[in-house]
Formats: C-alpha cells, sequence, structure tokens
C-alpha cells in the first residue's frame, strides 16, 4: 500500500504555544506509544475541522482568534 503523500508546514509559535503542544503531547502518550507534537497538530486541525463541519463551536473559535494573539502579524 502506497504511503499517503503528506505536505510540510512551517509555523512559528510561541514559547507557550510550544510548551502546551509538549505537555498535551506527553498527556496523550501511553508506555506503548508516544505521541510527537506533529501528531498533536494534526489531531487539532481533525477536530476543529469536523467541529466546524458540523456547524458546532464557530463563534468560540472567532472569539479566541480575536481576544487572543494568533495573527500571523509581527
Amino acid at each position: 500500500m502506497p504511503k499517503k503523500e503528506r505536505k510540510r508546514l512551517q509555523v512559528v509559535i510561541s514559547d507557550e504555544q510550544d510548551a502546551l503542544l509538549t505537555r498535551t503531547a506527553y498527556e496523550l502518550s501511553s508506555p506503548e506509544r508516544l505521541i510527537s507534537k506533529s501528531e498533536v497538530v494534526r489531531l487539532a486541525i481533525e477536530k476543529i475541522a469536523r467541529e466546524l463541519g458540523e456547524g458546532e463551536n464557530i463563534e468560540e473559535y472567532r472569539a479566541i482568534l480575536e481576544t487572543e494573539d494568533l495573527s500571523d502579524e509581527p
């Protein structure tokens, strides 16, 4: 079975966001399987896309984007 083609995305994140990724990966990991920060990001993308597709949490995500410093602008 051929491997799925994956695209690379590079983003700049804060130290706080990196710490959140690290902590989340650690909490999702088990002795049998370590979870990477990349897997956490892919999981978050899937979760947000699924929720938006179902019409859930749209206003909550918009509010987070407006109030948190998550913009790409310096």
